[in-house]
């Protein structure tokens, strides 16, 4: 059998196409090529300029549009929301954006469903940890202890699974745990170019999983986590000139 042509086995694979065009139009943000409120190249230039084709282009595309980094308008054409902190580069490739994202994206959906069963199904044992994990984020937020701070979250995120009662959503968390760490430590150091209502934020939004988990309400515990990731994931693209609320 004939070989294949080389440049057709060296052909890289439709998603990291997806993620080539999708990191190279967050990057160009960042360098203030597409600034807010601008409209981005149409998919037909877009495909011209990264050598891919249009579908490509629209599922990156789509994927910002999920990140709430621009928007569609009915017959215009993508525009820019919020241009990414300048400062991302300092702290993570651009490249592993993309790997971030996905890790929120799984995330939100395990973490919500194993908070709500961590509401119905918490020992007594379980919430003495998690009140004590909250306390340890809380002193480590206060004496700027970035380092501490990620740990200490990470810690409280797998206490929650384990509270869930249910090992797989605690082999799952242990799985992404690296994964988890990156994005945290990306996260907490964008805050640190910010106001310090940033980390008050996060700690609040914690601190309302953590209640209703207490008041045994798995509805609002798996809506509290996945406002929480979610709030994470858009963190990590608000632009300088975004202020908190």
């Amino acid at each position: 059998m004939a070989a294949k042509p080389l440049e057709l086995r060296s052909r890289p694979s439709t998603g990291n196409r997806v993620d080539a065009v999708y990191t190279g139009i967050i990057e160009a943000m960042t360098r203030g090529e597409y600034s807010e409120n601008t409209r981005l190249p149409t998919e037909a230039e877009l495909a011209i300029q990264y050598g891919v084709s249009r579908p490509t282009v629209r599922e990156a595309l789509s994927r910002l549009r999920l990140d709430g980094l621009i928007a569609s308008r009915r017959g215009s054409g993508s525009y820019v929301l919020h241009r990414p902190d300048r400062n991302i580069k300092r702290f993570a490739p651009i490249e592993s954006i993309a790997d971030i994202q996905r890790c929120f994206a799984f995330r939100i959906a395990l973490e919500s469903a194993g908070a709500g069963l961590a509401a119905d199904l918490r020992t007594q044992h379980d919430l003495e940890g998690l009140r004590a994990g909250y306390e340890a984020m809380e002193i480590a937020r206060l004496q700027d202890d970035n380092a501490a701070y990620v740990e200490h979250d990470l810690a409280f995120h797998l206490m929650i699974a384990r509270a869930s009662q249910n090992e797989f959503f605690v082999t799952a968390l242990e799985l992404i745990i690296e994964q988890m760490r990156v994005g945290m430590r990306l996260a907490l150091n964008l805050s640190l170019e910010r106001e310090r209502v940033w980390r008050e934020k996060v700690q609040l939004e914690h601190r309302e999983i953590l209640n209703a988990i207490e008041k045994s309400s798995s509805i609002d515990a798996a809506e509290s986590m996945r406002f929480h990731l979610g709030s994470a994931r858009r963190r990590l693209f608000e632009g300088p000139s975004q202020k908190a609320d």
